[in-house]
């Protein structure tokens, strides 16, 4: 029973790991689950066994990319610190790194971003990344009523208004530097811009 649920498990990963490939090169629109069982080696019965459709496998795709980053947000409602504002910026920083140095991560992100149209048979794929995006404003928010409460941010500032323009200023260098990464150094970017941002929660007086 342990042999056949590691080689279940080794399926699912081959699975994965081709998809990455294929939707890559050829387009999460133009890609069927028959091509992926045939670059893989496997029947379109594998898939199945372990994906309901396209958009679930595609969902299981990102969900390994996205859970490192998520992570690295969830902490700061986990395990607070003295600052939640910096633990914030660290976080992010962390998700702009794991671009830069992590194929894996870099080549997924580039799908979502250029190759995966949420519409039709997608709209499932999308609804988790709405999912996710939500849970990862929630753990921003929290830190910014956190940094409120201990007095290092402004009172006045709605932790929901500066959740969402975090995530935007994020998301938006990524999507730019997927496009082109020459056009500028992410991490470098995106590290100066969050502390120019964060500089200005700051309480002061």
């Amino acid at each position: 029973m342990r042999r056949t649920k590691e080689d279940a498990q080794l399926t699912r990963e081959k699975l994965l790991d081709t998809a990455e490939v294929v939707f890559s090169s050829k387009g999460v629109a133009r890609t069927s689950l028959q091509d992926i069982a045939q670059a893989a080696g496997l029947t379109r019965g594998a898939i199945y066994w372990h994906f309901q459709d396209k958009a679930a496998l595609f969902s299981a795709m990102m969900d390994r990319i996205v859970t490192p980053m998520e992570q690295a947000l969830k902490d700061l409602t986990e395990h607070p610190g003295k600052d939640p504002l910096a633990q914030v910026r660290d976080a992010m920083l962390v998700s702009l790194r794991l671009i830069c140095e992590d194929e894996r991560t870099r080549r997924v992100m580039g799908i979502a971003v250029r190759q995966a149209p949420f519409v039709g048979e997608m709209a499932g794929a999308l609804e988790r990344r709405l999912e996710v995006h939500l849970r990862c404003r929630g753990y921003i928010e929290n830190a910014v009523r956190s940094a409120q409460s201990l007095g290092l941010a402004q009172p006045g500032v709605s932790p929901r208004g500066v959740a969402t323009s975090i995530m935007a200023v994020v998301t938006g260098l990524i999507d730019l530097w997927m496009l082109e990464p020459s056009l500028f150094p992410l991490v470098e970017s995106g590290q100066e811009t969050l502390d120019v941002y964060l500089a200005g929660l700051k309480s002061v007086g």
